[in-house]
């Protein structure tokens, strides 16, 4: 069974390749590895040295210690959902993922806008 650090940290790398919009095979290619392991680690099936840590951080442009931000509370947090029916790790989600950075793709203005529509629609769910 995965200890749950290695589980924590595999989802960061997992969440900050996505963030960039990095494949699993370039962030492999960057740091000399294949693939195949950069899916290992991101599952926490296999735990990640302090070294290649070191290179994954380098190439995804992140500190070592953002692999390890919010690590008390997922060990603290055992429900599924937090207020306001969140997941308690939202950055988790793909499509969560995907969706901000389409959001910061529009034009300030307009994403003002589409902001003040989703908080009415969210009100009148």
């Amino acid at each position: 069974m995965a200890h749950p650090v290695d589980v924590h940290v595999g989802k960061k790398i997992r969440q900050r390749r996505w963030l960039i919009g990095m494949t699993q095979q370039q962030l492999a290619g960057r740091v000399g590895i294949k693939f195949q392991q950069i899916q290992k680690y991101e599952t926490g099936a296999n735990r990640v040295s302090a070294s290649r840590l070191w290179d994954i951080a380098e190439a995804l442009d992140a500190p070592v210690s953002a692999f390890f931000e919010g690590i008390e509370e997922a060990e603290n947090a055992k429900a599924v959902h937090g207020q306001d029916n969140v997941p308690a790790d939202i950055l988790a989600d793909k499509e969560a993922l995907d969706l901000v950075r389409s959001y910061y793709a529009i034009p300030e203005n307009q994403r003002r806008r589409l902001f003040e529509l989703a908080r009415v629609l969210s009100d009148v769910a």
